[in-house]
């Protein structure tokens, strides 16, 4: 266990390099899914059969075909077919954001379903473009709604970064695996690994609860100091990926 802290210590800019490679496949790959959660779960609303179709189409390759056979794709298949090679980093920001964007689409669907039908029918009486609808009345309510399961997206997200390590980029997961290899330390090695995962994503999920607190005093609902710490239900929370 000495020998492993001490290689530990000795390549702690290595470490840094990767915790920040894992950061970043994380927050770029929750931003391309986000931005892909609301394009596609609002086609999903549309009066148009074609958008609603192309729409699901999306969602429902993405939610059935595996994260793993998709990282691979990207890295291995896609340059053989295209000639043009994406950085291990970029495959996994693009394969986490099509993946995790499915699931999210369905996220951003039942929320925005989840608004009482009556606020919809205020908002058209009050002359509102559909727009202005979408932005003032709909979205602000939805938005609260969709808070806690984004949050278990991210946190399965953050949780499938160590797939990086199987596409050769220098992730977390990566530089640990290095440590384990040269000082045979194998338990240790895992167990560091399992709390620098779990402090990143009580980290995640408490800024998240941060934000689902000021979502919700922006519609007036009032909430406690406590509701930062709160844990996510189980009965909540999304399954994805296809790692599981």
């Amino acid at each position: 266990m000495s020998d492993f802290f001490s290689a530990f210590l000795d390549d702690l800019p290595q470490l840094r390099a990767g915790l920040w490679v894992t950061l970043e496949a994380t927050v770029l790959g929750s931003l391309l899914a986000l931005l892909l959660s609301f394009v596609l779960g609002l086609m999903a609303g549309s009066r148009l059969l074609v958008v609603r179709g192309v729409s699901r189409v999306v969602v429902e390759f993405f939610r059935g075909t595996s994260l793993y056979i998709q990282l691979f794709w990207l890295y291995y298949a896609m340059p053989q077919l295209t000639g043009y090679e994406l950085s291990p980093l970029l495959c996994g920001v693009v394969a986490f954001g099509l993946n995790y964007g499915a699931y999210g689409a369905e996220v951003v669907r039942g929320g925005v379903n989840s608004v009482p039908r009556a606020q919809w029918e205020a908002a058209a009486a009050l002359n509102m473009t559909p727009f202005h609808r979408m932005r003032k009345v709909i979205m602000p309510q939805a938005w609260v709604q969709m808070i806690p399961s984004f949050t278990n997206l991210l946190i399965q997200l953050l949780k499938c970064t160590p797939l990086l390590w199987l596409i050769s980029a220098a992730d977390l997961m990566t530089v640990v695996q290095q440590l384990r290899d040269r000082t045979g330390e194998t338990l240790t090695a895992y167990v560091t690994l399992l709390a620098l995962y779990f402090v990143l994503a009580y980290a995640l999920t408490l800024l998240m609860n941060l934000l689902e607190r000021h979502a919700k005093r922006r519609l007036g609902l009032g909430t406690g100091a406590g509701s930062l710490l709160r844990s996510r239900s189980a009965a909540t929370t999304v399954k994805a990926g296809g790692t599981g």
